[in-house]
């Protein structure tokens, strides 16, 4: 007959993505008249709880290159760029938020710039980048437990006839 018993351990209680695509206009010293390049790099971000949501705290650098003076002379921009996204993780039914938890975040898309362009000398850029949420909290198990121990088997000695008759041989009674 099996019983029940209830184990409890750390699972993943809830997990979400979300896709963001951000703009941003940044001034340059110069006048700039070409974007050449653009980068994004270092992309850094911790998650937290807020609440009934979940919080990412991020960064990255944009590294923009770009021509100015009638595209006689080039430099590069270097600009890091802070965010705050709030996602709303639907949790698993019967999940504890209030408890202890550990929020794991992970970047699905790398940060990267899908646009950028010039307009009156200022820089126009749009970035694109994807996150995951997991959830990891404490949840319960039931397994089934089996209260009748399996019988031991028998383990006898593997011995056959030759075996045997080289004993035999092998015993001298002069020995004894």
């Amino acid at each position: 007959m099996a019983s029940y018993k209830e184990i409890v351990t750390k699972a993943i209680i809830g997990k979400g993505k979300k896709y963001f695509k951000n703009n941003y206009n940044i001034a340059a010293n110069d006048h700039p008249t070409n974007v050449l390049g653009c980068w994004v790099i270092n992309h850094k971000f911790k998650g937290y709880k807020s609440g009934d949501k979940i919080g990412v705290d991020g960064s990255y650098d944009v590294n923009i290159w770009y021509s100015y003076d009638n595209d006689s002379k080039t430099t590069v921009l270097n600009e890091k760029i802070e965010y705050n996204e709030l996602f709303n993780v639907k949790a698993k039914p019967d999940a504890d938020l209030t408890g202890d938890t550990d929020i794991i975040v992970r970047t699905l898309k790398q940060p990267t710039c899908s646009r950028v362009n010039v307009e009156n000398g200022i820089i126009n850029l749009d970035i694109e980048k994807e996150l995951g949420v997991e959830i990891v909290g404490e949840t319960k198990i039931k397994i089934s437990v089996e209260e009748d121990e399996e019988p031991w088997d028998e383990i006898e000695d593997e011995v056959d006839d030759k075996i045997e008759q080289e004993i035999e041989e092998s015993i001298t009674e002069n020995i004894i």
